[in-house]
């Protein structure tokens, strides 16, 4: 039999039920005659109150054992709870020990840590309040996005970690070797002998799926991608990370339009579901981390999202009377601060923006008839700027070969992408969402580094 965790016992346990609890002590507090304790398992915000009687065999050595951090197996019966705060709580019968923590070096305690202090000690803020609403947070926002593909008939398709190609051509890639460091083989001209490695030609640590997932949506029409990526940009910001995790649909027969109303709904079902499931944790991060986390979260649920061109855009910043830090004008790429000024200040709402200038975007986007723009489109939320990136993608083989050209890359590399043009080609679009982006939207967090487990950034890699 699998023990009720206390999520489901602080939810619909009932007085005179027995049952056992295992978890990790949050606090301890003696009185006369008996303690109380806050235990915590994971599997919500509210700790599960226990009583332990004097009564109990070796009452006061038992207590020198449990502190903060500690383990420890309860088995006793509900009670109503005497005391405000909590419906019930559990009178203990028996009290197992699995593993104590010495007060004086366990550097949790009944305290508000920092996260520049709790990302030093990574393998235990998982038990703090923050990073269990964190990751809570994070487990339905992925239960989310698959229910929402596999519900519209999408088959998740797993794209290599290993790829020869640069999907983004943007060269921050990092490089993968079984060549001993030490004496790398050259060829004449002196330059590595990759013939001598592992795959015969230079590999990398993925950057994106996406072109994986137009080879899958080639055959099986609607398709999504749920994996970690890697670009290795030497940034130290709260926004980027080294390794992330990445959700890309790719859709056949699928035109811009169609890729946008399915990124507005996806959006909109994964901040529905999250409120549903994760009531107590969202309602945490409005009081202690951010006070507009409700508010945004009703902005995405209930709003039609803004939709207008990339042209257009850029008249609306240029007329404005704000002063940016990074100049506007058409050809030059939106920045962070433009696209928060169009979300939260001019719009107060989310906005797609949409056929940007072709030379500041990917090989991939389909050209557009004026030969300057293509059919791209970035979502764009109040308080973080761009979270979702997309676009039609080229299905012209003559087009797409001189847009390859044009970005200095070579056809030949890219065979195999050809061949998606040369048979069976149909009009497809696509998106991609960086996932930890969307869980410090969702949540309010500040540093993206405080979404995931084991962040990886540059000059840190813990664990």
């Amino acid at each position: 039999m699998v023990n009720p965790r206390i999520a489901e016992i602080l939810r619909s346990g009932q007085p005179d039920e027995s049952l056992v609890v295992q978890g990790w002590v949050r606090t301890k507090r003696e009185l006369k005659g008996f303690a109380f304790l806050e235990v915590n398992d994971g599997s919500s915000l509210a700790n599960l109150q226990v009583v332990i009687n004097e009564d109990l065999p070796d009452y006061a050595g038992l207590l020198k054992q449990i502190n903060t951090g500690a383990s420890v197996e309860v088995v006793g019966v509900l009670v109503a709870s005497q005391g405000k705060g909590q419906r019930i709580e559990l009178k203990a019968t028996t009290v197992k020990v699995y593993g104590d923590a010495d007060p004086d070096t366990y550097p949790l305690q009944k305290k508000r840590h920092s996260f520049e202090f709790l990302r030093t000690i990574g393998h235990l803020r998982s038990r703090t309040n923050s990073f269990g609403a964190v990751f809570r947070v994070r487990n339905a926002c992925a239960t989310a996005i698959h229910q929402f593909f596999q519900e519209r008939g999408f088959l998740w398709v797993h794209t290599p970690i290993i790829t020869a190609s640069d999907c983004e051509g943007a060269g921050e890639l990092f490089s993968v070797t079984s060549l001993n460091l030490k004496d790398i083989p050259k060829t004449e001209n002196q330059a590595v002998d990759y013939s001598q490695d592992f795959f015969g030609k230079p590999t990398y640590l993925t950057v994106s799926g996406q072109l994986e997932a137009e080879v899958m949506a080639m055959a099986f029409s609607n398709v999504y991608t749920f994996g970690p990526t890697f670009r290795a940009e030497n940034s130290n910001t709260s926004r980027h990370l080294a390794e992330f995790w990445m959700v890309e649909p790719e859709m056949a027969f699928c035109d811009l339009e169609g890729d946008m109303d399915l990124a507005e709904a996806f959006l909109k079902h994964i901040f529905k579901y999250v409120l549903e499931k994760c009531p107590e944790d969202m309602e945490f991060f409005n009081q202690r981390i951010d006070d507009s986390v409700l508010a945004t979260a009703d902005n995405i649920i209930n709003n039609e999202f803004e939709r207008l061109t990339y042209s257009d855009a850029i008249k609306l910043l240029e007329k404005t009377d704000v002063k940016f830090e990074y100049p506007v004008s058409w050809g030059l790429d939106l920045q962070s601060e433009h696209e928060r000024y169009l979300a939260e200040q001019l719009f107060k709402k989310p906005v797609i923006v949409t056929d940007y200038p072709a030379q500041i975007k990917a090989f991939y986007m389909r050209l557009n008839e004026d030969e300057k723009t293509v059919r791209a489109m970035d979502i764009l939320a109040p308080k973080i700027g761009e979270i979702i990136g997309g676009s039609q993608r080229e299905e012209r083989l003559d087009v797409l070969e001189k847009r390859v050209i044009a970005q200095g890359m070579k056809p030949e590399d890219l065979w195999w992408y050809l061949d998606l043009r040369r048979y069976g080609t149909v009009p497809h679009a696509g998106f991609g969402l960086g996932f930890e982006r969307l869980v410090q939207f969702m949540t309010g967090m500040g540093n993206i580094r405080d979404v995931i487990p084991f962040p990886r950034t540059p000059q840190s890699a813990e664990f």
